[in-house]
């Protein structure tokens, strides 16, 4: 999950006067393929409950919380991801705390893989790695156990929702350091005017998401 003003620890907000019609924005690669059913990808869109005036006037929270309590959705979230990736190749999943941890190690489980969480500082017990990051006022840092990623993985990240992608570039650059590939960044929700897919594009990182919102 990253740390951005825009969602929190629930969920996510937008502005809503500043909510735009979303019209197919071309910085983010909806998944498709024969295992991405275009009406498991609407129930999945329809089970994010949009909640007017919270945390304050003015802003629509979306609340990710209300697919995971839904039994079919949370299951079609899991096996979409599952099956699309199913036969890529990959080694290991990666998820960053914390909601990357609610999609990562269930897709890791359908897959039969290993699930490698990031970490903020002092959560992990052995020796890490740690990858420091700007925030709109300071800085924060994720770490990684040195012995999680070895060379000749590749690795598959997994988060909830993309919004300014300062996280899971942080992510990125840690698995690198430990000398795994990134295959992908998968994420349940893009918020594409945020510009999060435009800077891990930039550092050759390709992004996929199931729904996109958008929205400043």
């Amino acid at each position: 999950m990253e740390s951005a003003c825009h969602f929190c620890v629930t969920g996510f907000f937008i502005s809503r006067r500043r909510e735009l019609r979303k019209n197919g924005h071309p910085w983010v690669k909806k998944i498709s393929g024969q295992h991405m059913n275009p009406e498991t990808l609407k129930f999945i869109e329809a089970s994010i409950k949009t909640i007017p005036d919270y945390p304050k006037p003015g802003i629509l929270f979306r609340d990710i919380t209300s697919l995971i309590e839904n039994p079919e959705a949370f299951k079609a979230t899991i096996d979409l991801l599952a099956n699309h990736y199913r036969d890529q190749g990959i080694t290991k999943i990666v998820g960053t705390e914390a909601r990357g941890f609610i999609f990562g190690a269930p897709v890791a489980y359908a897959m039969g893989l290993g699930f490698v969480p990031v970490r903020k500082p002092g959560k992990l017990p052995r020796e890490v790695i740690e990858e420091s990051y700007a925030l709109e006022y300071g800085t924060d840092t994720l770490q990684l156990h040195t012995d999680a990623i070895v060379p000749g993985d590749k690795v598959l990240v997994v988060d909830d929702l993309l919004a300014t992608g300062g996280t899971v570039d942080a992510t990125v650059k840690l698995i690198r350091r430990a000398g795994g590939e990134v295959a992908d960044a998968a994420f349940i929700i893009s918020l594409p005017s945020l510009g999060g897919d435009a800077r891990l594009t930039a550092a050759g990182i390709k992004v996929v998401s199931l729904v996109e919102l958008a929205g400043e």
